[in-house]
């Protein structure tokens, strides 16, 4: 069997207007560093999927996500999205001590598609998105998503430069390896508990 992890970049920040203004966004560069040293493993298959390119609405379905009684087309499109992978790594900056409101409302959007699945997480910011992983933490037990224990903080003193320019240290690879060993051990571990509820 074949673990399949989604890379969600939970930033959906435009940054640069195009015109000099603005800072860079980091997500894209921080979703990508990810992705390309997951790509080297054979232990399982990676996809980036950046919310910025999902451009989810405001949650605006009638019913409770637990019901699965999807009646927009974005919502059932995410739903697609969501329910192929095994696990996910949420790559997440730290908004007021917080993950920010775009990733926790795709992640409010569905329910079933989330269980049983195991998940990591990438957090950057001034203290390494530490608290935004927190607040991502506490969800994950609601939705029966299995949170790893190993996760990466990238700091913006330590890890970027000019604190714009993802350089990351030599020991952030070490810990991303250990979380995504932990990530794919649980997602595989799950595969039984995902095969009894398609039945």
């Amino acid at each position: 069997m074949t673990i399949k992890i989604a890379i969600i970049v939970g930033s959906t920040r435009p940054g640069d207007d195009g015109n000099g203004g603005g800072i860079p966004r980091k997500g894209g560069d921080v979703g990508r560093w990810v992705y390309e040293a997951a790509a080297k493993r054979g232990d399982a298959q990676f996809e980036l999927v950046d919310l910025a390119e999902i451009d989810l609405p405001m949650f605006d379905e009638p019913f409770t996500p637990m019901m699965a009684r999807y009646t927009r087309p974005h919502t059932k499109t995410w739903s697609q999205v969501v329910a192929r992978f095994d696990g996910y790594v949420f790559v997440t900056p730290e908004y007021n001590n917080a993950p920010p409101a775009a990733l926790k409302n795709a992640i409010d959007y569905l329910y079933a598609e989330w269980t049983n699945k195991a998940a990591g997480f990438v957090g950057y910011g001034a203290f390494g998105g530490a608290r935004a992983v927190e607040q991502l933490r506490s969800m994950m037990g609601e939705l029966q998503i299995a949170d790893v224990s190993a996760q990466v903080g990238l700091g913006l003193h330590t890890d970027f430069e000019d604190f714009q320019y993802l350089r990351p240290a030599p020991h952030q690879e070490d810990a991303l390896t250990d979380m995504l060993d932990q990530l794919i051990a649980w997602a595989r571990a799950l595969a039984p508990l995902r095969a009894h509820n398609r039945t």
